[in-house]
């Protein structure tokens, strides 16, 4: 069974143009990201997906893999899946999807999101989430994702999620987090998922994960501690490269 990482990255983001070669701390942001997948001794291999050709000369200079797709994908989901077209996997392989804009990305991340599908080979995808404030419960910027006992999710949404009558912290388990946007997915699934038209609650939300769930499929929730810092805007890039100008001490583990 192969595993590898595959990294969406597009030039041309309305809110900032050119995203993935912003530089932090004097490197390309895409570059950051890539080192860091990099560090999982899990994966078999790290490429980046792109549309632009300097990014694609960044990445290659780096020693990083780069691989072409056209303009026009809906989302980093529809370019991952073009890109493993060119590659010869097995319906079991594993494909990691970690957006570009996420140069916080830890390697320990990304084994605690394969680990799952490695120990369960029925398993279709995972994803990650970590502990949610009351802030991020009500927020539509924070995406809640509510599990079963199995750490399955049960449903994924921007509104507060679940309705309760009593106070979440008085649950006898959590049951809410605050969802991340990393995946790991069977090829086979990844090739089903993307085949499917887009579903009227996934448009509704905006949220393409719902569609994984509208097809019936099971999502694994590997809760972690530690928490990402994507950039969206200039103003998250300034934020970021003011942040990572301090020494900085973190520990990531898995909760699960």
């Amino acid at each position: 069974m192969k595993i590898l990482s595959v990294i969406p990255a597009r030039y041309g983001s309305s809110r900032f143009p050119g995203k993935p070669l912003a530089k932090i701390q004097g490197r390309e942001m895409i570059l950051h990201v890539a080192d860091r997948v990099a560090g999982c001794r899990l994966l078999d291999q790290v490429l980046v997906a792109t549309d632009d050709q300097r990014i694609a000369d960044v990445v290659e200079k780096a020693g990083h893999r780069a691989v072409m797709t056209h303009d026009r994908h809906a989302s980093g989901t529809d370019r991952i899946h073009e890109a493993i077209q060119q590659l010869n996997l097995e319906d079991q392989d594993i494909v990691v999807n970690v957006q570009g804009d996420e140069p916080s990305t830890e390697a320990a991340w990304i084994e605690s999101l394969i680990r799952p599908l490695i120990a369960n080979t029925a398993l279709p995808m995972s994803t990650l989430a970590h502990e949610i404030s009351g802030e991020e419960m009500e927020s539509p910027h924070a995406v809640k994702v509510l599990t079963n006992r199995h750490s399955q999710a049960i449903y994924f949404s921007r509104f507060p999620i679940p309705f309760s009558r009593m106070k979440i912290a008085d649950f006898k388990r959590p049951i809410v987090y605050k969802h991340m946007g990393f995946y790991a997915y069977r090829k086979f699934f990844l090739d089903s998922f993307c085949q499917r038209p887009v579903e009227d609650i996934e448009r509704a939300e905006g949220l393409e994960q719902l569609r994984a769930l509208a097809m019936g499929s099971a999502i694994h929730v590997q809760v972690i501690e530690g928490r990402s810092q994507g950039v969206d805007t200039p103003d998250d890039l300034a934020r970021m490269n003011e942040a990572w100008a301090a020494p900085r001490v973190k520990i990531w583990s898995s909760k699960r």
